[in-house]
């Protein structure tokens, strides 16, 4: 299954890097699997409203775990994915 889902600048600074390999993420309707793809979104810290920037990550999950976290979210690590630019 394919994720399309939006990131901070901040949080997608630090993916870029390779800082954070990881998200938390609510699980209740998207079923998260390793093995999923997702793309990042990254969106400006704007206020009042939110806009895309126009810069993407394509990732794969390769491992996901909701221990210890709040009811319905889960953690997934990530790689990036080969096709991603």
């Amino acid at each position: 299954m394919h994720h399309d889902l939006k990131i901070r600048k901040a949080f997608f600074e630090a993916v870029l890097s390779g800082d954070k390999t990881f998200e938390i993420r609510d699980n209740s309707d998207r079923g998260f699997q390793r093995g999923d793809t997702f793309k990042l979104i990254e969106m400006s810290d704007s206020a009042p409203t939110t806009i895309r920037s126009g810069r993407t990550f394509e990732g794969v999950i390769t491992y996901v775990l909701d221990y210890k976290q709040q009811p319905g979210y889960v953690v997934f690590a990530f790689k990036k994915s080969p096709t991603d630019k």
